[in-house]
């Protein structure tokens, strides 16, 4: 027999009956049911009820093991008594009645349970990383996550694509943050970046004549840490294919993402054909570039029932040209309690307030000091605009849409939580497209890149040389799923001239593009086909799939919200010898 099992924890069944086999694993739970031991076997394939009572020759070793530690158990197998099954295991028909125990590690007090999903801090599951890893919800995500990654590679390779790796030193790049910066010792003085992403590499072999590439890359970006993104490094699936246009792209990825969804869904809806929407539609009807399509809360544009009506507030901002007043709907909302909750969350989001109709029986023209102030033929306007009756209401909000949309999004997607209108059972795909090419700086006081600055606009050259920059779109789109993006890309602007133009207008020079991006450029002069891809955040469709919110809940070993490893100790502090290698003398802030 094999030093350590001859079977795994989760391969017993009706057929091993009488059967002498051996077992290692952890003792996950241990029982004492009146003298007789019940141990919880568990490896990474499952778990095995294993018994020792008085007449067994290893109790006495049985007594004295502890939750977590690591044992060899050999015994015989035999059927549960009658009720005691547990038909939720693979392996709950059968048990082992213990012969023998070893002992291969033993544990010591533990820090936080294993047994179990209760919620722990946050600080103890990442320093013990490796116990945290043991619990079965965290255990099977990372696996789910595994199983994710090929379901992608499979369906990848499905469609032609070929699997490239990119080199992980390279040059700093702006990317849209900033980079991770090694040192190098044999060129004192100079640095190398980590990829932000492969974007420039997965261009140029398109150059060099490579067709189709993907890749599950790692990508490292030192920016603040957000909610939906990881600390320091996160994984995508990157693509570039040649002599594309933005609906071949679409049509060659739609079906991995749908098919990589419907893999994992576990029978939840998918959306079979995405609908392609504007960006600057999704802001008016969402509040967003990357809506929740499962909230069924369109915004409107309410204006012209509050020009010049008695709400001078509204008909006031009216008076300037750019304002307008979007109606928020909300169906089933129609109650004051409601519109009081509502009017005092936007309070609480920095705004004076949320204005408000709602329809009851009784008051068919609307209540609410929005519909005295307007009165009932303007109120009845809105609700038949909206569709809305009794039982109903209406928010608005006014003033510039440019400045006010990201908080109608927030009132939407409140709206729909708050009246339970969200189908939380589903994914909801689609394609953000026609994204503009350019948006002002308020900070710079500039015209900057909105979105990727590699971009082919619409309308090329053409368009760069005789259009006002924030009216040009760009051949850019998004994926957004459930009101996460999950994947970025774009038709990338191939000649040199145009390439050129399109970052002058963003106030870089010629040599500016020749010295940030010197090895695109050079291989534009020699022949570039027309190229186009983009990239899926693995991390977001994974934590999607698995039902979470938190990407620490899908990954290995992440750092906290410091963009700290507590587990490894990093960053940490390095020797002097090391910096001296380095030529860097350290100029640290003083407290």
């Amino acid at each position: 027999m094999h030093r350590y099992r001859s079977h795994t924890c989760g391969a017993l069944r009706d057929s091993h009956i009488g059967e002498t086999v051996r077992l290692s694993g952890w003792c996950h739970r241990i029982r004492d049911h009146g003298g007789v031991l019940f141990i919880d076997l568990r490896d990474h394939y499952g778990l095995t009820q294993c018994v020792a009572d008085p007449d067994s020759p290893a109790f006495k070793t049985a007594e004295t093991l502890r939750s977590e530690w690591v044992v060899r158990i050999d015994g015989k197998v035999r059927k549960r008594p009658a009720g005691t099954d547990n038909p939720e295991l693979p392996t709950g028909m059968v048990e082992l009645y213990v012969s023998e125990i070893e002992v291969l590690g033993a544990a010591d007090e533990l820090p936080m349970p294993v047994f179990g999903d209760q919620e722990y801090p946050e600080d103890i599951r990442l320093r013990y990383r490796f116990l945290d890893l043991r619990r079965e919800t965290l255990h099977k995500n990372i696996m789910t996550r595994g199983a994710i990654i090929d379901s992608m590679r499979k369906r990848m390779k499905g469609q032609g694509f070929f699997e490239f790796q990119t080199p992980i030193l390279t040059a700093s790049s702006p990317e849209g943050a900033r980079d991770f910066l090694v040192p190098s010792r044999i060129h004192p003085g100079k640095f190398y970046a980590l990829p932000q992403a492969p974007q420039q590499y997965k261009q140029l072999l398109m150059m060099s004549g490579f067709d189709r590439y993907f890749q599950i890359a790692p990508c490292f970006r030192d920016e603040d840490p957000r909610a939906d993104r990881l600390p320091g490094e996160f994984y995508q699936l990157d693509v570039e294919m040649s002599f594309v246009t933005q609906d071949d792209v679409f049509a060659a990825m739609e079906p991995v993402i749908t098919g990589v969804f419907e893999d994992f869904a576990e029978g939840k809806p998918v959306t079979k054909n995405w609908p392609r929407i504007p960006f600057a539609e999704a802001l008016r009807k969402y509040g967003s570039d990357k809506p929740d399509l499962r909230n069924p809360v369109i915004m409107q544009n309410v204006s012209e029932p509050f020009r010049g009506s008695g709400f001078k507030i509204f008909a006031r901002m009216l008076e300037e040209p750019k304002n307008e007043v979007w109606a928020i709907p909300a169906p089933g909302g129609g109650n004051r309690a409601f519109c009081d909750r509502m009017n005092s969350w936007a309070q609480g989001e920095g705004q004076p307030g949320l204005g408000y109709i709602f329809w009851r029986e009784g008051e068919e023209s609307g209540a609410g000091p929005l519909a005295k102030n307007i009165g009932p033929e303007r109120t009845k306007q809105i609700a038949e605009q909206l569709k809305l009756g009794v039982g109903d209401a209406a928010f608005f909000v006014a003033g510039d849409p440019q400045k006010f949309w990201k908080f109608a999004g927030l009132a939407r997607t409140r709206v729909g939580e708050e009246l339970n209108l969200i189908d939380k059972d589903r994914f909801e795909l689609a394609w953000i497209v026609d994204f503009p090419m350019y948006e002002y700086s308020e900070e710079e006081k500039k015209v900057d890149f909105s979105h990727n600055p590699f971009s082919m606009p619409q309308g090329e050259l053409e368009a760069l040389e005789t259009q006002d920059p924030l009216t040009i779109k760009a051949f850019q789109y998004d994926i957004a799923c459930n009101g996460y993006e999950i994947a970025s890309g774009g038709i990338r602007n191939h000649r040199p001239k145009t390439m050129v133009k399109a970052f002058e207008i963003a106030g870089y020079s010629e040599t500016d593009v020749v010295e940030r991006f010197g090895g695109l450029y050079r291989a534009f002069q020699y022949g570039a086909p027309p190229h186009g891809g983009m990239a899926a955040g693995v991390d977001r469709i994974v934590m999607l799939l698995c039902g979470t919110t938190n990407l620490r809940e899908i990954s290995l070993f992440p750092m906290n919200q410091r963009a700290e490893d507590l587990l490894m100790g990093a960053p940490s502090e390095v020797t002097a010898k090391q910096l001296r290698e380095l030529h860097i003398r350290l100029n640290l802030p003083q407290n």
